[in-house]
């Protein structure tokens, strides 16, 4: 069971006859309380048509250089492989559209998603105090996991399947009520509850965020992406050097990037985060471009020292930047 220590362990299934009974409302309830925006809950089943999709995406390479996507196929695709006896996947949405997008504005630009502390931390955390806060009401141990952007999850997948968005064109979940910036993040557990509707898909004949990729990522019809031309990937999954075609097409952006979130009309719809630990590092929406330019790793350490940017390490941010603006 959970605790306020953050462990998760697995009981034996005899814990289940003993559990108060409870509803996908009173689990929602809990996840709201806790900051979470929109909750769904999908049938935990092995996942056919988005394993034939799956499949044929790793067979055309679109995934670059991140070979891991093609580890643990049958756990992607099955959530009963990750989580044996798991009979739900509870999905949620945890906002994260900051009220101050100065970093975003000009280059180098950092993505809205990295301003604050890492998401990882922030969401398990809270996920953790879920399961704790599901165990007190029913009375019982939960047999489960905990997941945000962990393990071989299909996140976005899950997600539309709980109905809380559909997968737009740029293959992102879309909220008809909040638009896109949100983490997502998954429960799977042996929790009995009834799983809700898919909603349909509103993209409509809109190609807002195909026509404004700079890299062609997206493909002309849309719902496809080729990882390996996104600008996401190039500044923060590749660790080789940045492939010459690209230069002078990343329009600015230094860490991941957001231009198909920028121009997509749903995210009209976004509303400021209230996530204390989102808000960016104080120094961060003061930088010039020119000092973002002239970062040293000392600043670097301060300023992204508990940030998802540190991922790329001081010499991978570096070589983003330097690639935007080469020696003349």
């Amino acid at each position: 069971m959970a605790n306020r220590a953050g462990r998760l362990s697995f009981t034996p299934n005899y814990h289940r006859i003993n559990r108060t009974p409870v509803r996908s409302a009173d689990v929602k309830a809990l996840a709201f309380e806790l900051g979470f925006s929109f909750v769904g809950v999908a049938k935990a089943e092995r996942m056919k048509e988005e394993e034939r999709r799956l499949e044929d995406w790793l067979n055309q390479g679109r995934h670059g250089t991140m070979r891991w996507m093609e580890n643990h196929f049958d756990k992607r695709v099955d959530p009963t492989k990750l989580v044996p006896g798991a009979k739900t996947v509870v999905s949620l949405m945890y906002n994260y559209f900051p009220e101050d997008d100065a970093p975003s504005r000009e280059g180098p630009k950092i993505s809205r998603y990295a301003y604050g502390q890492d998401y990882h931390h922030v969401i398990r955390a809270k996920l953790k105090e879920l399961v704790w806060r599901i165990e007190e009401l029913i009375g019982a141990p939960l047999d489960g996991r905990v997941f945000v952007d962990s393990a071989p999850v299909m996140e976005r997948d899950w997600a539309k399947r709980a109905g809380v968005g559909w997968t737009g064109k740029n293959t992102l979940l879309i909220n008809p009520k909040a638009g896109s910036y949100f983490f997502l993040a998954e429960l799977i557990s042996d929790l009995d509850v009834a799983p809700d509707q898919q909603i349909k898909d509103y993209c409509g004949t809109c190609t807002a965020c195909i026509d404004a990729c700079p890299t062609e990522a997206i493909s002309p019809q849309g719902y496809l992406l080729d990882g390996s031309k996104c600008i996401s990937y190039l500044t923060i999954e590749l660790r080789e050097a940045i492939p010459e075609e690209f230069r002078g097409r990343m329009e600015g952006w230094a860490f991941g990037c957001d231009i198909c979130q920028e121009v997509c009309p749903w995210n009209r719809f976004s509303k400021p985060h209230a996530e204390p630990a989102f808000l960016p590092h104080p120094d961060l929406p003061a930088m010039t471009p020119g000092e973002t330019r002239e970062m040293t790793e000392e600043v670097f350490r301060k300023v992204f020292q508990k940030s998802a940017v540190k991922r790329t390490k001081f010499v991978g941010l570096r070589r983003n930047i330097d690639f935007l603006n080469p020696p003349s």
